[in-house]
């Protein structure tokens, strides 16, 4: 097993979860289409701003948690590890909360959530890129696509992280 998330990143998890947050947060103030608008105001900006630098942000983070096969914990499919998901599903329909260090299914959610974080600062910035253009509208549609997948694994990664609190209280 690879060591803790915490002790590969560097510090970037507060950094990667006050943009996202942010990004999530003031989006249906948003009002971007083809391009910035003539009249965009603080809010769009402060958007297509922290947009790009979730880019490098969400990059730096997935290398730091892929490094030294961590990977092989956050995407278990890719390795074919998902034995340890599926005993996490069981304990979760048993009532008992699966342990957040061996993998499983909670460090899925956050293998996936980096994943979608990626996609939609992507998408965000292929969108930026191609303002004006034909296909600007497409990558519009697959960034909020992306956007709204990685706010579902929000809620799921809060969820997990307070069922692993709730399994530390009780220990």
């Amino acid at each position: 097993m690879s060591a803790p998330a915490g002790s590969r990143t560097g510090g970037l998890h507060l950094p990667v979860t006050l943009v996202t947050a942010w990004l999530l947060l003031t989006s249906p103030w948003v009002s971007l289409l083809r391009r910035i608008p003539a009249g965009a105001g603080w809010l769009d900006y402060a958007h297509v701003g922290l947009g790009l630098a979730a880019l490098p942000l969400a990059t730096a983070y997935a290398f730091a948690c892929a490094r030294g096969g961590g990977w092989r914990t956050y995407l278990p499919f890719l390795s074919g590890r998902m034995g340890v998901v599926a005993r996490d599903l069981g304990q979760l329909l048993r009532g008992r909360i699966p342990s957040a260090e061996a993998g499983g299914l909670f460090a899925l959610i956050e293998g996936l959530l980096l994943v979608a974080l990626l996609a939609a600062a992507v998408t965000g910035a292929a969108w930026l890129a191609a303002a004006g253009g034909p296909a600007a509208l497409d990558w519009r549609t697959w960034h909020l696509l992306a956007a709204r997948i990685s706010a579902g694994l929000v809620v799921l990664h809060v969820v997990t992280v307070s069922l692993h609190l709730v399994e530390l209280l009780r220990d």
